[in-house]
Order: structure tokens, then sequence, then C-alpha cells
């Protein structure tokens, strides 16, 4: 059986200021060395800053070339970050989180316990 692994779980968060909802995930990245994980961060940042507002520009170009750097030290110490850019009443935010990613058992040749042919889906609507 293979050992847990260290690594990094990343998510990127929308979130509308006008409204009253809660922040909606908008993806979601495993990364396995520090290097990996603020690089996810920098590309969808460097993608998007052309669309983004003069201000959410500016901050995102800011990260990119002094802010970065800190948070590499951070995830190096395993330590938690986070990256937000607010584009009109849009705020975009990045979470970083050290984690430890458990091995999944495999399946294959595996008898399933009987409980698992009970299990009916849910209707899509």
């Amino acid at each position: 059986m293979k050992q847990p692994r260290r690594g990094y779980w990343c998510e990127c968060w929308t979130e509308d200021l006008t409204e009253q909802r809660r922040p909606a995930l908008l993806a979601s990245f495993d990364a396995y060395t520090a290097p990996q994980a603020d690089r996810w961060v920098a590309v969808t940042l460097r993608t998007i800053s052309p669309a983004l507002d003069p201000d959410a520009s500016d901050t995102a170009w800011e990260w990119l070339y002094d802010g970065r750097i800190e948070t590499r030290r951070a995830l190096l110490r395993a330590e938690p970050c986070t990256v937000s850019v607010t584009h009109e009443d849009i705020r975009i935010t990045w979470t970083i989180r050290p984690v430890i990613f458990l091995p999944l058992s495999h399946r294959q040749c595996t008898e399933l316990p009987m409980c698992t042919h009970a299990f009916k889906p849910h209707a899509s609507d």
C-alpha cells in the first residue's frame, strides 16, 4: 500500500459582493509541491489579467511580481495562503492549504460489500 503524501489543496472561489449568496467554488487542484501550487494561481492570474479592471489587474500583477515569493515561502513553511482580486463586484480568491493526501484502496479484483448494490443514484432534475 502506498504511503500518505504531503501536498497542497488549491481552490478558486468567486463571490458576488452585491448579493447575499455564499461564495461559489469555481475550481480545485491538487498540487504535490509548493512551486506547482503557486504556479496554478500564477498561470490563472496571467490568463485573466487582460480582462480585469485596472485596479484588479494591478493587484494581480503586484502579487505576480512581489507576493508570489512570500506565498512560496509560506507554503514551504507549511502555512496556508490566500490570494484575492476584486473585479468590479466580483471577488476571486485562491486558497492553498498544506494537506496530506491519503492513498485510496484499489478496487480491482475486490468484491464490494452487499450494501453497494442497494444504492440508487438520485434522479437528475
